[in-house]
């Protein structure tokens, strides 16, 4: 997961970015082109922390985060 500091964004976006209604979408653009999308979630309340993934599963995320990688680059 990607994790993006609104303190390190310029005000404006900042603003946009915290002031989006849950479910709404933000799309991310760049040269014209849709670069990505975000979708706003509603205020989080703190829950259980998800248990620790088993070897393989740990395996299985870090070979698919290598191949989409690996895919974007060519």
């Amino acid at each position: 997961m990607t994790r993006i500091d609104l303190d390190d964004l310029p005000p404006k976006v900042a603003a946009l970015l915290t002031g989006a209604q849950a479910g709404e979408e933000i799309v991310l653009v760049q040269g014209g082109a849709v670069v990505g999308r975000l979708t706003a979630g509603g205020p989080q309340t703190a829950t259980e922390p998800e248990p620790p993934a088993s070897p393989e599963e740990h395996a299985q995320e870090v070979f698919e985060q290598f191949r989409a990688a690996i895919e974007e680059e060519f």
